[in-house]
C-alpha cells in the first residue's frame, strides 16, 4: 500500500479572522481526494505571536519538512507565508499558489511557485497531477 501524500495548507493567519484563516483550509480537509492535509491552524497562536515566535517558526518549518507539497492561499501579502514558500522551495517541495484575484503576484512569488492557479479546485487538480 502506498503512503498518502501530505499537503501543508499555507496562508495568512496573523491578523486574520477565523473565516479568513480557516474556511479555505476546512474546504481542503473536507475533500475526499487521497491526500492528508497538515493545517498550521491546529496551533492557533493568534494574539501570542510575540511570546511564542520561536515555537511558531520551529513547528511550521517542521511541518513544511514533513509534507510532499504546499498549497498556498494567496489573499494578501503575509511575511510568514512568504517565508514558508521560500523555505519549501529551498528544500525542493513543490508549491501551488491559489490567486483568486485578478491582481498580479510579486515576481518573488511567481519565481518560487511551481504553479499558480485561480481556484481551490484547480489547485487540487494540480496536486493530483503531481501525485
Amino acid at each position: 500500500m502506498t503512503q498518502r501524500k501530505k499537503i501543508y495548507l499555507c496562508g495568512p493567519i496573523n491578523g486574520c479572522t477565523d473565516d479568513e484563516a480557516m474556511t479555505w483550509r476546512e474546504w481542503f480537509k473536507s475533500q475526499e481526494c487521497g491526500f492528508d492535509f497538515v493545517d498550521p491552524m491546529k496551533r492557533d497562536y493568534r494574539g501570542r505571536e510575540a511570546e511564542d515566535y520561536r515555537e511558531i517558526v520551529d513547528l511550521d518549518k517542521q511541518d513544511v519538512r514533513s509534507v510532499d507539497y504546499l498549497v498556498v492561499m494567496y489573499t494578501q501579502p503575509s511575511v510568514g507565508t512568504a517565508m514558508e514558500i521560500l523555505y519549501a522551495w529551498t528544500i525542493g517541495k513543490p508549491v501551488v499558489v491559489i490567486n483568486e484575484s485578478n491582481k498580479p503576484v510579486s515576481p518573488w512569488l511567481r519565481y518560487h511557485a511551481t504553479a499558480i492557479v485561480r481556484t481551490k479546485e484547480l489547485a487540487l487538480n494540480k496536486l493530483k497531477e503531481w501525485d
